[in-house]
């Protein structure tokens, strides 16, 4: 005889689950004492928000589902900025919820709340465990679901009173890896149009990626000498000193590389949902109108011709494809089309000058000549991550980890997973003030499990891409985008950590490398030009540009 918790924990270890992510709650007292003796590692957090958004980044670290734990009402409301994250993302991730029990159901009970109608559209799967003999099968389909077709969260709801109950029942062994190939009439159907191109260009993004998929990625683009585009925030899919590299179509996009995709005859999609965001709102690529020959490869055949028709669908992983792309070998009239491309983005690499003494495209081309290529680098939202998906290379498959979602807060909890699952490994967190003060009190997390990120915080004293749309529709009326910020430097130092501020550029180099030496938890902060803006903009001429429409 188990009590529930203990059955659900047991069932992670045959899941091979060796870390968690937890807020505590009285509501799985049982899951928690399960846990006391497993094995696994719990990383206990500060907000469930901060958690789920760890979760999330170790199952895009992975590959395998992150697994949450946070408790009834409150708890799992906080969780769902990461939940929708790992939906938007295609993230693998388990999130259990500790629920009031089952006689106390539909009375509005202390924290109740119906699991599935609010995570019903948030998750690939939201139900409740009401039998406790059945924990081990709906933990072996919640695995299954969250990491086939294109992989998401699942959410289970867990009543109190069934997890410490207690019961007689068999475990389960993870789900059999499920077999897969493409077929000869798949492969030939996707190099035959190719052949017939003119002016072809890949995009490489989506789920399911890993440092070999990255590997054929490159030979393949290399055999036909193939433009290859990313999508937004999956730019460590390939190696960007490639030659066949061209860039990202994301927020902040080169103008030029989105121009090529709207002159592109034939489009290879390769586990890219190819969205409002890759299309810049749907400009560039109007669904409604005639445009390319597009071949789309993605995992969940539901979201093949779902916005638009592609001439070619197949339902299959994006390294499934590639794995057979990258032995064959093909040749057409583009050669000028693809070394433009790639001329065109190491132009759009050349620094502009932004104001003030301190300058975030000198500190990203810094970090892009110095890191080494291992180094992992992460960010939430806001406009100074425009500095890192512009100038900076990454060259590694599993060294960029951000949120498609564009959640603010996100990097620096997705740091903190990434020092955990690689602490011989530098990370670095890009954030603005704005977006790490969203969850800086995972610091204690940091420094309680043994993190040592290096966070380095744009400090421009706003929410800086608010103000940017707030100064093109209301220009001249700045309101609630102006922040009042702690010393950061001070906050690392009070949390244990290191913590220097930044004045002068001249002084970075020399700051970062003292930050590494700490080995343990950095802060460098950035003291910005509150003019500085964008990559392109500062705020005056945004005003002025404003001022002359």
């Amino acid at each position: 005889m188990r009590h529930g918790g203990q059955i659900l924990v047991d069932q992670l270890v045959a899941q091979g689950v060796q870390r968690v992510f937890s807020v505590p709650g009285e509501s799985f007292l049982a899951a928690l004492d399960g846990l006391h003796d497993s094995g696994i590692q719990n990383i206990v957090c500060r907000q469930e928000g901060g958690a789920a958004m760890m979760a999330e980044a170790h199952g895009k670290l992975t590959g395998t589902p992150g697994v949450l734990f946070v408790t009834r009402g409150p708890g799992a409301t906080n969780a769902s900025a990461g939940i929708h994250i790992a939906k938007q993302d295609s993230t693998p991730m388990v999130v259990f919820v500790g629920q009031i029990a089952r006689h106390h159901r539909d009375r509005e009970a202390f924290q109740e709340v119906d699991y599935r109608a609010v995570f019903g559209t948030l998750a690939k799967w939201a139900t409740e465990v009401d039998q406790i003999e059945r924990l081990p099968e709906y933990i072996s389909h919640a695995f299954h679901l969250a990491t086939s077709g294109r992989p998401g969260p699942v959410v289970l709801a867990l009543p109190e009173d069934m997890l410490s109950a207690c019961a007689d029942v068999a475990d389960l062994p993870a789900p059999s890896p499920q077999p897969f190939g493409i077929s000869d009439a798949q492969l030939a159907a996707v190099t035959d149009a190719l052949a017939q191109a003119k002016r072809p260009m890949v995009l490489a993004g989506g789920p399911n990626w890993s440092a070999k998929a990255a590997a054929d990625l490159e030979a393949f683009a290399k055999g036909w000498n193939l433009p290859v585009a990313v999508s937004f925030r999956r730019q460590d899919r390939m190696n960007n000193d490639h030659p066949n590299f061209v860039g990202d179509l994301g927020v902040g996009m080169n103008p030029k590389l989105g121009q090529m995709l709207t002159q592109a005859d034939t489009l290879l999609v390769l586990g890219a949902r190819l969205g409002d965001t890759t299309t810049n709102g749907y400009e560039l690529l109007d669904p409604t109108r005639p445009g390319p020959r597009i071949l789309h490869i993605h995992p969940d055949p539901s979201e093949l011709g779902r916005v638009y028709h592609p001439a070619l669908a197949i339902p299959a992983r994006a390294d499934q494809m590639l794995a057979r792309l990258a032995q064959t070998i093909g040749q057409g009239a583009w050669a000028d089309w693809t070394q433009t491309a790639r001329g065109q983005y190491e132009a759009w690499q050349t620094p502009v000058e932004t104001p003030g003494a301190v300058k975030l495209e000198q500190v990203v081309t810094w970090l892009a000549a110095n890191l080494a290529p291992d180094s992992i680098l992460t960010n939430g939202a806001g406009n100074y991550a425009a500095f890192l998906h512009r100038y900076y290379r990454f060259r590694r498959f599993g060294t960029q980890v951000a949120p498609t979602s564009g959640s603010m807060g996100y990097g620096f909890p997705a740091a903190i997973a990434a020092s955990l699952q690689h602490p011989d490994r530098t990370v670095v967190c890009m954030a603005g003030d704005g977006c790490f003060q969203m969850t800086c009190n995972e610091a204690s997390t940091a420094m309680q499990h043994g993190a040592k990120p290096i966070v380095i915080v744009a400090n421009n004293g706003r929410y800086g891409t608010i103000r940017m749309h707030q100064e093109r529709h209301y220009p001249g009326r700045p309101s609630g985008t102006d922040l009042a910020n702690p010393d950061f430097a001070a906050l690392a130092r009070a949390y244990g950590g290191h913590g220097e501020t930044v004045t002068d550029q001249a002084d970075f180099p020399a700051a970062f490398a003292r930050a590494q030496a700490a080995g343990t938890l950095a802060i460098i902060e950035l003291k910005l030009d509150p003019d500085m803006l964008t990559t392109g903009q500062s705020l005056s001429q945004l005003r002025a540009a404003s001022t002359k429409l």
